[in-house]
């Protein structure tokens, strides 16, 4: 089955990724085997475009994936009671010197699914 893109947030996505910054503030997102449901900030990081920070010991890294496609609740900021579902592939873990002890985890939106 072929993957509709709607939104590439490549490395440097630049006002890619600042206007999916404008609607959602987070991301919410399970992961296999694990019942709790993982909140992070979204971010724009210059060379890295959409992504989240993640402790380097959180079990969210360890099962995390380059190429992994999830699908995560965007929250917008006004109302983060009701996030819309979007598939989104992870593009990249990288260590992030500005804070000692955790990774940047580059995200790509590939298509919208509705609301969760």
């Amino acid at each position: 089955m072929e993957e509709k893109i709607v939104m590439n947030n490549s490395p440097g996505g630049g006002s890619e990724s600042r206007n999916i910054l404008n609607q959602y503030y987070s991301v919410q997102f399970h992961l296999n085997g694990m019942d709790a449901a993982y909140l992070f900030k979204l971010r724009d990081i210059p060379l890295n475009g959409l992504c989240i920070l993640v402790k380097e010991d959180s079990p969210v890294l360890k099962e995390l994936e380059v190429g992994d496609i999830l699908n995560m609740g965007y929250n917008p900021p006004e109302s983060p009671d009701s996030p819309k579902l979007l598939r989104t592939r992870v593009t990249s873990k990288n260590l992030y010197d500005r804070f000692t002890g955790h990774s940047l985890v580059g995200l790509s939106i590939l298509e919208q699914d509705g609301t969760l």
